[in-house]
């Protein structure tokens, strides 16, 4: 009986532990990416000095990681890149009211449900309430209303891509991103990844993007 319960407990270990959350995020690409580009060293741009925060700074590493993904090389601070990339983001809390109606227990149990009477039969005992195939909610009585507030949290990832020499746009992508994930940096990595997902992509078409993140 022990090593059935120790077995049982692993099986569901394992199962808990392959859960995954999707993350679906909206992209939308604009780009005039040049054929041939044998150059592709780049800069961060600056930051306000307000947005330059160690939560900026993870970030930024995440596209980083990307762009060696793709080829690219960081050319550092005293490099001369040929490129420059830019990064913004943006967190705003979604309030959402909800009203729910709530039905007692007494009123379940006690309230007509058909206008039809079950006769009483030996053997069955007595007859008790209404009886109906047909599901009505005004049957149930009045019901009370209870209201909640649910939290959605509406995320957006913008990143631009620009030639240095003579300032020209290359590569400007929009990820929006909303979940009940209140935690930015538990979803960002998924975003950056949507972010770069079949670079340059087509452009001027949104599209959806589904990546799964698996729950620890």
């Amino acid at each position: 009986m022990k090593r059935l319960m120790i077995a049982a407990t692993a099986a569901l270990t394992l199962l808990l532990g392959g859960c995954a959350t999707t993350i679906r995020s909206d992209v939308t690409t604009f780009h005039q990416w040049p054929e041939q580009l044998a150059d592709k060293t780049y800069v961060f741009e600056a930051p306000p000095a307000q947005d330059d925060t160690l939560e900026w700074r993870s970030y930024q590493n995440m596209v980083r990681g990307e762009l060696a993904r793709l080829g690219f090389q960081d050319a550092g601070a005293a490099g001369t890149p040929t490129l420059q990339v830019a990064m913004r983001f943006m967190t705003v809390d979604v309030p959402v009211r909800v009203i729910e109606p709530v039905y007692s227990h007494f009123d379940h149990y006690w309230m007509p449900r058909s206008a039809f009477m079950r006769p009483y039969r030996r053997g069955y005992g007595y007859w008790r309430g209404w009886h109906s195939p047909f599901y009505d909610p005004f049957w149930y009585g009045t019901p009370m209303y209870q209201e909640s507030i649910v939290h959605h949290y509406k995320r957006d990832l913008q990143l631009g891509i620009k030639s240095v020499k003579d300032g020209k746009r290359l590569f400007d992508v929009t990820v929006n991103n909303l979940s009940r994930t209140m935690s930015t940096p538990q979803v960002m990595p998924a975003l950056v990844h949507s972010a770069f997902a079949e670079f340059p992509g087509v452009s001027g078409v949104a599209r959806t993007v589904e990546l799964k993140r698996e729950a620890k």
